[in-house]
């Protein structure tokens, strides 16, 4: 299935509404075949006490872009997408500017995903690194 890099970056960004993604301001900036990219400006909105980006909010953003990756590939009509694991190692701490993550498929099988994201900063060092599994569910009839 050949999707469209604009219609999957204006679905993306149109599902963070009135969410977690919008609070953090998490922005969906790129797609390809296996990957996702998001990004999120590191402000003292995402802060821990002692001004470095929280940890907390980097696993959100993983989670945001791997859960998103995950339902992108599935029949949304049919199924639902839920985060079941995350697993994230802080490499280095930031205080300003943005956070990239990109989460790239280990395993996109039919009920269970396994997605590798890496947090970058603008300089392309390494943040973090995080593993997500995902699982798609069967929706109900109704």
């Amino acid at each position: 299935m050949q999707l469209s890099k604009e219609k999957v970056l204006a679905r993306a960004n149109a599902a963070c509404k009135n969410t977690l993604m919008e609070t953090l301001n998490i922005e969906v900036v790129d797609f390809g075949e296996n990957y996702l990219v998001a990004r999120m400006p590191v402000t003292s909105r995402v802060h821990q006490p002692d001004g470095v980006l929280h940890g907390g909010a980097t696993a959100a953003l993983a989670e945001s872009v791997g859960s998103f990756a995950s339902h992108i590939f599935i029949d949304t009509e049919k199924f639902f997408v839920r985060g079941i694991e995350i697993t994230a190692n802080h490499l280095k701490s930031i205080k300003e500017g943005f956070v990239y993550a990109k989460a790239t498929f280990l395993h996109k099988g039919r009920t269970t995903q396994l997605l590798d994201i890496r947090v970058t900063d603008e300089a392309d060092n390494l943040i973090s690194i995080c593993k997500l599994s995902t699982i798609a569910l069967p929706k109900k009839d109704r």
